[in-house]
């Protein structure tokens, strides 16, 4: 199937819930370069969005019944068609979310990884098993097992439109969990495309995985359709108003918010090393990046070399639509007002600008800030856009200590040549996750959790705790054999209370 064949599929799936009621809104999805109109896609009032999650209810439970097996199977095939179909799908997120086709691809190539993980390590992670039983209920077996929620709502980003969402939906359906996805109002033919590939991909359990476009409103709706549970990703105030309305019915959520990641450049660091990743982190994907690197804090001993570096790094870089740019526009065209605020604040606080600066047609200049003091917006604010802050510090002591004076605690990079000394400030930074010797790569290994501290949320996508997010604890006693004496009832004698303090007086009285 061609690409252009492809998006009238997903603009019909993307209609689909609507057909039943008055809405006839629609909005354009359109190229952040050129402005071309990439599709058409219907605005989804309460209604519609409540009838897709009341669709999804009886979905979740033949997708349930099929078990780790049959719902493993299912998932591969889904995978293997995004396999097939990546350079159509990575030319429609170029399109519609600007970044460069080979970013779009790294980035398919990561959703698809963590799609094989999940579906591969669920039952282990979330199948029923004995546990120990303990004193009290030596008579006993006692089983653990984690049962899914039913309907998971999904609010994704528009930065990174398929490996973003794809870290909840694909474990919640891993989990045994229908979803219901509503991309950003910025990418909904990206998010279109995925549902109408589940379909064609799966079409046994075609309800499982459903898609509705709007924006704000729909998102609003989604929080108060009968959803089990809410995952989003997006800023932090968009984040508080989520979490308002999803308290109204004590829906569950997890926040995947901003970041304000740090890099600590140690004194034996490699320095090259460290310039090449920092420019990476901060100018990649136009720095539309929550786990992007944003500030940099370099030891007296290595910062002159290190900014030297950072600048001989940027001079190569270009924005642009064109397949040699190094990065895209601004996907979300005000953004671009965000990072001029930054940029005006740092130089009225006495910041200096080594490289870049310049804003032209929503396209931004790789931009390299030093002296900027600590209270600046480009400092304290997350800023999304290709810049980056470099300070000096006294010792990697004062750079952790500056690092985690913030808000935000998403991701972070440390480099060091010593293991010891690494992994201790990398376990010292306030964040989920830290990268040592690299940047962002935490996010690229399926086993490990994705997620924040602070304004930068809760809960954990990815790995073990990802499958655990999108399910219920289950515990389950059955009494194996009578005691002769039942401490659990009124007809205990007198003295079997004394008897049990005497017990638990030999076993757990020695030890001091």
């Amino acid at each position: 199937m061609s690409l252009a064949e492809e998006m009238d599929t997903v603009t019909a799936a993307s209609a689909g819930t609507v057909d039943r009621h008055a809405t006839t809104e629609t909005f354009e999805s359109t190229d952040p370069a050129s402005g071309a109109v990439v599709g058409v896609f219907p605005v989804h009032d309460a209604a519609a969005v409540r009838e897709t999650v009341e669709r999804a209810r009886p979905a979740a439970s033949r997708w349930g019944l099929l078990g780790y097996d049959g719902r493993k199977q299912r998932l591969a095939a889904y995978r293997g068609y995004l396999a097939r179909r990546m350079h159509e799908l990575a030319d429609l997120v170029h399109r519609e979310n600007g970044k460069p086709h080979a970013d779009a691809i790294l980035e398919i190539t990561l959703a698809i990884d963590h799609l094989a993980w999940a579906a591969n390590h669920a039952r282990k992670v979330l199948g029923p098993r004995k546990v120990h039983a303990g004193m009290l209920a030596a008579n006993h077996a006692a089983y653990l097992e984690y049962q899914p929620m039913g309907v998971v709502g999904v609010i994704g980003p528009w930065n990174y439109p398929v490996f973003t969402p794809m870290g909840s939906i694909a474990y919640a359906l891993s989990a045994g969990n229908a979803v219901v996805f509503k991309p950003s109002e910025h990418t909904p033919a990206i998010g279109a495309w995925l549902a109408a590939a589940w379909r064609a991909a799966v079409p046994d359990a075609a309800d499982a995985f459903q898609v509705v476009t709007g924006f704000g409103d729909t998102g609003s709706a989604l929080c108060r359709a009968g959803v089990d549970k809410l995952a989003f990703t997006g800023s932090a105030p968009t984040g508080r108003k989520v979490m308002a309305a999803c308290a109204e019915n004590l829906v569950p959520v997890l926040m995947e918010l901003g970041g304000k990641d740090a890099m600590i450049v140690d004194d034996d660091a490699d320095v090259a090393a460290a310039a090449d990743a920092a420019v990476w982190g901060a100018m990649s994907n136009a720095g539309q990046t929550c786990i992007g690197i944003e500030r940099v804090y370099a030891t007296e001993k290595v910062y002159d070399a290190f900014v030297a570096e950072v600048q001989k790094k940027v001079e190569g870089l270009r924005p642009g639509s064109d397949d040699e740019a190094a990065y895209g526009p601004m996907t979300m065209a005000s953004q671009a007002d965000v990072v001029q605020r930054h940029l005006d604040d740092a130089a009225a606080k006495g910041g200096r600008t080594l490289a870049g600066g310049t804003i032209e047609n929503g396209f931004i200049a790789p931009t390299v800030l030093v002296d900027v003091p600590e209270t600046s917006d480009a400092v304290r604010e997350e800023t999304f856009g290709p810049t980056l802050t470099i300070a000096k510090v006294r010792d990697a002591e004062q750079a952790l200590e500056l690092t985690n004076d913030s808000a935000h605690g998403l991701g972070g990079s440390v480099y060091s040549k010593s293991k010891d000394r690494a992994m201790d400030l990398a376990r010292r930074m306030r964040s989920g996750m830290t990268s040592i010797n690299s940047v962002l790569t935490f996010a690229s290994v399926p086993s490990l959790p994705f997620g924040g501290v602070g304004n930068s949320g809760f809960g954990r996508i990815h790995g073990e705790d990802g499958l655990k997010e999108f399910t219920r604890a289950k515990a389950i006693t059955r009494q194996r054999v009578p005691l002769p004496v039942n401490l659990m009832s009124f007809g205990r004698p007198a003295q079997a209370a004394d008897a049990l303090a005497r017990v638990m007086g030999l076993v757990h009285g020695r030890h001091r």
